[in-house]
């Protein structure tokens, strides 16, 4: 969970055919960070999105860029959150911690899971503003959702995603991510985000098409997201 979202490795999975030109690119999270900013606030002051998908299928790559897009909105990552006893367990933190404080107008900051220590280590800070990314698998589950005024899903099947993943993370990693998979998969059986997606970026080619909740996209743009 944590190494396969956060690895600075280059991915050999899934890549476009054709990926855009920068211009682009660029243009498409534009249009997107424009329109996020746009939305009616969700939590408190804050426009809060959320960026869900399978591990591997791009998240952290994407909210990146589309925080740098926002003028450098912060980033809440569930990995931060999570643990290896409890990894869809983080609701009650992240309300607690982040979700109340910034409802409330205020900075709001969170302790950091350890992956390696296996424990919280450290916090990390959220300051107040206009549009704050949540990311991470499950990002947009059921508990979350009525804070959101976006979520985005990111389109890459779960079994594409894993391969990425793994090929991304090596054979160290191989154990973690049989476990995580069967985790992953109960969750989003039980619990699914997809369906509430306002916004769906393919993990391939990085289109991202905007759309309504329970409206057909009539627009596509794209953003380069061939290489996570």
């Amino acid at each position: 969970m944590a190494a396969s979202e956060t690895s600075e490795t280059p991915v050999m999975g899934p890549r476009a055919i054709d990926p855009p030109d920068a211009t682009e690119a660029t243009d498409a999270l534009a249009a997107l960070a424009a329109g996020l900013r746009a939305l009616p606030p969700s939590c408190g002051p804050v426009r809060l999105v959320a960026v869900d998908g399978h591990a591997g299928s791009g998240k952290t790559t994407f909210t990146g860029r589309l925080a740098a897009a926002l003028g450098g909105a912060p980033v809440v990552h569930l990995d931060d959150l999570a643990t290896h006893a409890e990894p869809f367990g983080w609701t009650g933190r992240l309300r607690t911690e982040v979700l109340e404080p910034l409802a409330a107008g205020r900075d709001a900051a969170h302790r950091v899971y350890d992956w390696t220590l296996r424990r919280f280590a450290g916090t990390a800070a959220v300051p107040l503003a206009p549009v704050v990314l949540v990311e991470g698998v499950g990002a947009g589950r059921r508990a979350v959702r009525p804070w959101l005024s976006r979520l985005v899903w990111m389109e890459l099947d779960a079994a594409a995603a894993r391969r990425r993943g793994e090929r991304r993370d090596g054979p160290e990693l191989a154990e973690f991510w049989a476990g995580w998979a069967l985790a992953e998969s109960a969750h989003f059986a039980a619990d699914p985000s997809r369906p509430y997606a306002g916004t769906v970026v393919d993990g391939v080619t990085g289109r991202i098409a905007p759309s309504t909740v329970g409206e057909t996209s009539t627009t596509t743009l794209t953003c380069g997201l061939a290489a996570n």
